[in-house]
């Protein structure tokens, strides 16, 4: 109902304004389905520094254990998984259904935990607890992979890039092949250099296919992969130890991999534009 103010002779309507307001503010905030896929992959990557504290660090600090605990190691790079599930399933249930105001926010803050903190933590704790390392230096390498983290999320939340790829190593795929590099066991020095290329391409330009349509059923078969070697390198089944070596060293394969594909192929897409551009100059001399 309209009110007639006696003053200004103005009609107002002061209960559907606040009506309207209270209704309006709820919306904005509610959750969509993906934003609770979201929420799950933030909740694995702290369940993954949890693991990563209470099984290998604090055993190795209380003089209970010694080296990479592998129960605890195995849980720990297992959420870190399920966490890239969720991530993967966030993104597509948000191009099927719908996507709150906040579902960007929610996922680059969730990111920054599941595959920035806490395989920055681990290579930190490696640093702490393996018999060869140097605690210092892999410091410095957990704050290069946790700064190459949060340099890629703010790219990529403010830099526009063709449809269907990522530039630069999605961060998913460069936690996994963090931890991977540090489950390998390798000389502390190789290491070390593996988990720096690592960060750096993941702040590089270097063009990532986007996981849809088959490549994502591709990706999420490799994860399930991935969970059953650890889990039987963590029960110590028997070829468990080389199922995971196995894993880790495919994971690394492909960090490698895909960069020299995608290189190939600019080199190949710029002889090819400048070989059009000479035929089509020639054509034009008479």
């Amino acid at each position: 109902m309209t009110v007639i103010d006696p003053d200004t002779k103005a009609g107002w309507v002061p209960e559907a304004d606040e009506v309207d307001e209270e209704e309006e503010m709820p919306l904005s905030l509610r959750l969509s389905i993906a934003d609770t896929l979201t929420l799950g992959n933030a909740t694995c990557g702290f369940m993954a520094v949890y693991f990563t504290t209470t099984g290998i660090l604090i055993p190795h600090l209380s003089g209970d254990d010694l080296g990479m605990a592998r129960n605890s190691a195995a849980t720990a790079v297992i959420l870190m998984l399920c966490a890239a599930v969720f991530d993967l399933f966030d993104g597509l249930v948000a191009r099927k259904l719908r996507s709150s105001p906040m579902g960007a926010e929610l996922d680059n803050l969730s990111d920054l935990i599941s595959f920035g903190l806490a395989p920055a933590y681990f290579v930190l704790v490696y640093g702490m607890v393996a018999r060869d390392a140097h605690e210092r230096v892999a410091a410095v390498g957990a704050i290069v992979v946790l700064l190459a983290v949060v340099l890629r999320l703010a790219r990529f939340s403010c830099v526009t890039v063709k449809d269907g790829t990522f530039q630069g190593m999605p961060s998913p795929f460069g936690a996994l092949t963090v931890v991977s590099i540090v489950l390998l066991e390798l000389p502390f020095e190789a290491t070390l250099l593996a988990v720096v290329g690592t960060a750096w391409l993941m702040v590089s330009r270097v063009e990532y296919p986007k996981p849809r349509g088959i490549l994502a059923v591709a990706v999420l078969a490799w994860i399930v992969s991935a969970m059953g070697m650890l889990a039987a390198w963590a029960f110590d089944a028997p070829g468990g130890q080389v199922l995971l070596q196995t894993g880790c060293a495919l994971q690394i394969v492909m960090a490698a991999t895909i960069p020299l594909f995608a290189t190939a192929r600019r080199v190949n897409t710029f002889r090819g534009n400048r070989r059009e551009s000479r035929e089509a100059r020639a054509a034009q001399v008479p």
